[in-house]
């Protein structure tokens, strides 16, 4: 139901309900961005098993999959933000401007750019000497390590956003009560 209605819920103040649900799905976004922070550095337990020609492209992947995932959730976020807010009246739609701000300062691209090296020449640069300094395979590390750094930015500025908002919207009392 939540899917079909973006972040509405019939429940009670529509406003309360999108800030709820969108600061649920911030935290998700930033599980995720965790979680492959995580896996990478779980990859030294692996290090007696798998060699670093094995282990070392594995750790790179494991970015891409969670620099993806957070990407995807990003944009599905203003996605369904968007279809909250046409459903809302114009000064509730002013509450959210902080938030659709940030939606609007990061444009949706396609992962082909982030991913591209020759798109990115100061993270491919940085990439080659880290990968020359320490081990030619820690290359594609450092430049997936990159682009999970620019999601994990673009999600903290958008949670300072939500909590900017919920400041605004959410009487203390909810908040301490929704905490627990």
């Amino acid at each position: 139901m939540a899917q079909d209605k973006g972040y509405l819920d019939q429940s009670g103040n529509q406003v309360v309900a999108i800030v709820k649900n969108l600061d649920r799905d911030v935290e998700r976004g930033e599980d995720t961005v965790m979680l492959g922070y995580g896996l990478v550095l779980l990859a030294p337990a692996f290090a007696p098993l798998l060699p670093p020609s094995i282990l070392l492209p594995l750790m790179a992947i494991a970015f891409a999959v969670s620099a993806t995932a957070a990407r995807l959730h990003f944009y599905k976020m203003a996605r369904k933000l968007s279809v909250a807010l046409d459903e809302l009246e114009s000064r509730d739609k002013q509450t959210f401007k902080p938030i659709t701000d940030v939606f609007a300062e990061h444009p949706q691209q396609t992962l082909a750019v982030a991913f591209n090296p020759l798109k990115n020449l100061k993270r491919s640069a940085k990439s080659m000497l880290g990968g020359l300094m320490i081990n030619p395979f820690w290359g594609p590390i450092f430049y997936m390590l990159g682009v999970q750094f620019v999601e994990d930015k673009q999600l903290v500025v958008l949670n300072k956003a939500v909590i900017a908002v919920e400041d605004k919207v959410m009487p203390i009392v909810l908040r301490d009560d929704w905490a627990e």
